[in-house]
């Protein structure tokens, strides 16, 4: 999708529940900034929730949104920021549902090793795999 000298790249963008568990997934070219890419994905986000992102997220215009939904954003501030926002790191540790999630999705060959060229029929195979991760919370262990 995203050409560099390395080849073909693509990265995976995720909005995952406190349970780890997908809620919105986009690709977009390897060498594209994250910060960019992220607004229109925050469409479910509401009045109360808290979104945890890492510091390729910390901007002002995407805390400006947030702020105007009524959700909060706990990003790790740059360290060259000049106005420096309110941060938690309790809550920040948080974040691990959205590496956790990852992990799993990456057991799945057709994903970790993108098989498919077309970006299309990648993001299908990464929504059948997000599809598979909901299950499993759905699972009885009994």
């Amino acid at each position: 999708m995203g050409r560099s000298r390395g080849g073909l790249t693509t990265k995976i963008h995720a909005l995952v529940d406190a349970e780890g568990r997908p809620i919105h997934l986009k690709l977009t070219e390897g060498q594209a900034h994250d910060g960019r890419s992220a607004a229109d994905m925050f469409d479910t986000v509401q009045h109360g929730h808290i979104l945890l992102g890492d510091r390729a997220y910390d901007s002002d215009g995407l805390r400006k949104d947030l702020n105007a939904r009524g959700a909060w954003a706990c990003i790790r501030p740059m360290p060259t920021r000049v106005n420096v926002p309110a941060f938690s790191s309790w809550v920040y540790r948080q974040r691990n549902a959205v590496k956790r999630f990852f992990n799993k999705l990456k057991h799945f060959r057709a994903v970790a090793t993108r098989y498919d060229k077309r970006d299309d029929n990648y993001l299908a195979s990464v929504q059948l795999a997000s599809i598979r991760i909901w299950l499993r919370t759905y699972e009885s262990v009994t």
